[in-house]
């Protein structure tokens, strides 16, 4: 059985269910992995532009037994159209000393935690990802690691694979309809900006996607998710997710 109640097999989701929009991250904070958990198909926004202050390259990890020692690690990052480059053409500077450092940044956060065999065997296809000299490659692995640790079935799409009209709201209306859903799930963040008039011309609902202020959540929102899963492990965190990710769905509307 996967942990999460958004899919229950391994094939793909269906028509309908809950979308998740979001650029991809370099080993994504708690809350954002939890957004994802929750939806039956998450598009990676890979077609909008890098931002170097933001987490397409870079995430806070914090040491075990001491959430508040915390240090960013960053992938250096070339963008060869300057501030314009798209995420998906962002390009690692020295990917070979990038991939050496990040794993053994993670090993010195993490190597001694019970949980680290497991942690560093899933780490694998992400250090593979440093190959293709992408940044985005990299961030999008370790999603996807992450993701796979709490059994997670879903599908991953592109926004560059999928048509949308220009306009941030619209855009992102015309993607979750793209694949069928009939829910978007949006971030407080999101919430802020977001035009609900594309999603209700198209009959997509929007569900306000919320966390616990508590517990694990509590820091949910600083720094990478790496953190919980190495303290409590993938089960534990698993779970914790899984209750979220329930009331999300509760939310959706009956179809």
């Amino acid at each position: 059985m996967t942990a999460s109640p958004a899919a229950s097999s391994p094939d793909l989701p269906a028509s309908g269910g809950l979308c998740a929009i979001h650029q991809p991250n370099l080993f994504p904070r708690l809350t954002t992995l939890a957004k994802l958990f929750a939806a039956d198909t998450w598009i990676i926004l890979d077609d909008v532009q890098f931002t170097r202050r933001d987490y397409q390259h870079r995430t806070r990890l914090a040491a075990l037994g001491n959430l508040q020692a915390s240090r960013w690690m960053s992938i250096p990052t070339h963008l060869p159209q300057g501030r314009q480059t798209l995420i998906r053409d962002a390009l690692m500077a020295g990917p070979d000393l990038a991939r050496r450092r990040t794993m053994a940044m993670l090993r010195q956060y993490y190597g001694a935690s019970l949980h680290w065999p497991a942690l560093a065997q899933a780490l694998e296809p992400m250090a593979a990802a440093f190959g293709s000299g992408r940044t985005a490659a990299v961030a999008e692995a370790s999603t996807r690691t992450l993701l796979d640790l709490i059994g997670w079935k879903g599908q991953i799409l592109r926004s560059s694979d999928l048509p949308a009209r220009p306009g941030r709201s619209q855009r992102l209306a015309d993607l979750t309809t793209a694949v069928d859903a009939c829910s978007y799930l949006c971030g407080t963040g999101g919430m802020r900006y977001l035009d609900e008039a594309p999603f209700m011309a198209q009959g997509v609902a929007i569900i306000p996607f919320l966390t616990p202020p508590v517990g694990v959540w509590a820091s949910g929102r600083q720094v990478s998710a790496l953190w919980a899963l190495a303290t409590l492990g993938p089960s534990a965190v698993a779970g914790q997710l899984r209750a979220v990710a329930t009331a999300q769905t509760a939310l959706e509307p009956a179809a």
